[in-house]
């Protein structure tokens, strides 16, 4: 290729990157606007029979858990956190407007530790433009970087320490456990159709296992630093007396995805 050839290349490249990221992030955006809708709905359900107290924000954790066992996000933490979510902006149609613009986890943190509505819809606006982490948010809140920026009418060079924030925002999107990513789904479905003819054929899957299995569950909740997991297959051994879990993988996936 010649100088010229070359430079209109790499352009063409760029140029096709930047067209692809624009729409990563136009796509991530409109489902992170549907799960924020879910969620204002919900919020609104959990307050009007907050009467009912908190145990039924952990009866409906259960339910939902049991009818969507795929499906992160409706732990009691996070259900009370819609709640708050509900409850600050049901009045303020601008600072509704905003949130859709961010993942859920960075728009729980706001929610929960920033008062003043002016004030969120400033952290939103600033996370939006500048592509700010989750961990970079937290830090910004703690350190009340609105008072100091705004209030202390000082400058700062978010625009110039924080590159590509079309493309970060879209990462941060990406990565966020609550929304319904299609790739992951179906690693999980596929894993889930594993562990459903294994609890379909559960007498063969002991007899496979040896002598002294005893089955007790699938998905198996259990809680780790106020963290919610699930165990695919949970069973008793009845001669060395403890309990043994079992977490499913498709091994073919796994392979695909490294030699990617």
């Amino acid at each position: 290729m010649l100088v010229n050839e070359v430079k209109d290349f790499k352009t063409t490249i760029n140029d096709i990157v930047s067209k692809i990221e624009e729409t990563q992030l136009a796509i991530f955006q409109s489902a992170n606007a549907n799960v924020m809708d879910l969620y204002f709905y919900i919020g609104k359900v959990i307050d009007d029979r907050i009467k009912w107290g908190n145990k039924f924000i952990n009866e409906l954790s259960i339910e939902l858990k049991l009818k969507f066992p795929n499906a992160k996000g409706y732990s009691p933490r996070n259900l009370h956190n819609m709640r708050k979510y509900y409850l600050a902006v049901k009045d303020d149609e601008k600072l509704k407007e905003y949130s859709y613009k961010i993942p859920w986890s960075h728009n729980s943190i706001i929610m929960d530790r920033v008062k003043d509505n002016n004030q969120k819809i400033w952290y939103i606006r600033e996370t939006y433009n500048n592509g700010w982490s989750y961990d970079y948010l937290e830090t910004q809140i703690k350190r009340d970087a609105y008072r100091r920026q705004i209030l202390g009418d000082k400058p700062n060079n978010f625009k110039l320490t924080l590159l590509q924030p079309q493309s970060s925002l879209a990462k941060e999107i990406m990565k966020d456990p609550y929304i319904f990513d299609v790739g992951a789904l179906r690693e999980n479905f596929v894993e889930k159709d594993i562990e459903k003819a294994m609890i379909d054929k559960i007498k063969m899957t002991l007899l496979e296992l040896g002598n002294g299995f005893s089955f007790i569950a699938n998905q198996y909740r259990i809680t780790v630093n106020d963290e919610e997991n699930f165990i695919d297959l949970l069973f008793y051994h009845t001669k060395l007396h403890c309990y043994i879990a079992i977490e499913l993988k498709n091994k073919s996936l796994y392979q695909n995805m490294q030699e990617k």
